[in-house]
């Protein structure tokens, strides 16, 4: 089994190195990993970072064209690799790299095709009391559109099996998060959700000012 971690990134490479070096070396069910990261013509060092790094992978974009597009070619590229699970985290080490063997273990045992990341933003306390209704609301919203459950729509850290990567178009512009999910529950892709943590916000989100705001822009 072939994993490739790919790391979508813009103007990352003040912590593009911590995000990397988190990453797990060896996986349970896994024999081979690899990471690619996927650069959306960042104007800072990024890709002088990610060749210190020795990254297995660099695909350089010739221009900015946003997460939606990054993200795609991403997949693409890894499906072109051999990759047989692809997991896609972000550059801003927002999410435990530890974490990704939980992300994909219903993968490898067959239990899912997809799985997402879900940081408990709903109930946490650690967010604000808005922010938790919006991401209850933003969920349910997409929940009713896609015929599944979904606890964490927004959620970015995902793992896909080939076979589910093959099968998943990015149409927005602006990201994959909503549509891709809405897309799954269309075809009947198994999808699990799997708990995981969080490291401290390194940054503002540079995709979403709030909630109301990401749902508008990623409406079809």
């Amino acid at each position: 089994m072939k994993l490739i971690i790919q790391i979508p990134c813009y103007n990352e490479a003040e912590v593009l190195a911590i995000t990397v070096n988190a990453l797990p070396r060896s996986v349970p069910g896994i024999n081979h990993i690899e990471i690619a990261v996927i650069d959306d013509g960042s104007s800072d060092a990024t890709l002088n970072v990610a060749r210190d790094l020795n990254i297995d992978h660099i695909v350089a974009l010739p221009y900015h064209q946003g997460l939606a597009k990054t993200f795609s070619a991403g997949l693409e590229f890894c499906l072109k690799q051999g990759a047989d699970i692809i997991v896609n985290t972000d550059a801003d080490n927002q999410y435990v790299g530890e974490d990704i063997k939980k992300l994909i273990a219903p993968i490898v045992a067959n239990q899912a095709q997809i799985t997402v990341g879900d940081r408990g933003i709903a109930t946490s306390q650690h967010f604000h009391p808005l922010k938790r209704f919006l991401q209850r609301l933003g969920s349910w919203i997409v929940s009713k559109a896609a015929g599944i459950h979904i606890p964490d729509a927004t959620s970015g850290f995902r793992a896909y099996s080939r076979e589910a990567a093959l099968r998943t178009r990015v149409l927005s512009s602006y990201t994959f998060t909503l549509e891709t999910l809405i897309q799954a529950g269309a075809l009947a892709i198994p999808i699990m959700y799997i708990r995981i943590n969080t490291n401290p916000q390194t940054r503002p989100s540079r995709l979403m000012r709030n909630y109301w705001h990401y749902l508008w822009v990623s409406a079809p």
